[in-house]
């Protein structure tokens, strides 16, 4: 990479690979989950994560660039972490609180990834491009802000009540 257009590049492809694979996670994640706003919080986000697979295939279009050949280990790794705790609780309440944990981290890494390539395609005048990438930013925060409250509100209280 030696412009900021290739560095640019690289990242819509890692978005795009972090995307694919969360589409294979998101429905594991749901299956573990027993809280019902909790599933229907995954489910959801499965659906908007299938458009932004979408939106960023025809950013890709718009880039004369292939959205494949890059592997976000980053989410490859979170996916794994999240894998890992699945297999390892025994304890509804327990899963519940752990599998919000597990998408926040999530949430986080995608709205960072999102945030710095808003701002590169609106270095590179790219506007159109930064406004399709921003609604997918403010698609991450929501999706973030969901889980707060369903920690908030129930999740996290009943996992706390396991150990009185």
């Amino acid at each position: 990479m030696k412009t900021l257009n290739d560095l640019f590049n690289h990242q819509i492809k890692d978005l795009y690979s972090a995307e694919t694979q969360l589409l294979s996670a998101l429905p594991k994640m749901a299956e573990n989950a027993n809280n019902k706003k909790l599933i229907k919080a995954f489910e959801n986000h499965l659906k908007e994560t299938k458009e932004q697979k979408s939106k960023l295939e025809t950013i890709c279009r718009e880039l004369n660039i292939s959205p494949s050949g890059a592997k976000c280990h980053a989410m490859k790794g979170l996916i794994k972490e999240a894998k890992n705790f699945m297999n390892a609780v025994e304890d509804n309440e327990v899963m519940d609180a752990g599998l919000i944990a597990e998408a926040q981290r999530i949430e986080h890494y995608e709205i960072s990834g999102y945030g710095t390539a808003v701002r590169y395609a609106k270095e590179l005048g790219l506007r159109q491009v930064a406004e399709n990438l921003q609604e997918i930013l403010n698609e991450e925060y929501n999706a973030d802000h969901t889980l707060n409250e369903i920690a908030e509100n129930r999740v996290n209280r009943k996992a706390l009540e396991r150990i009185k």
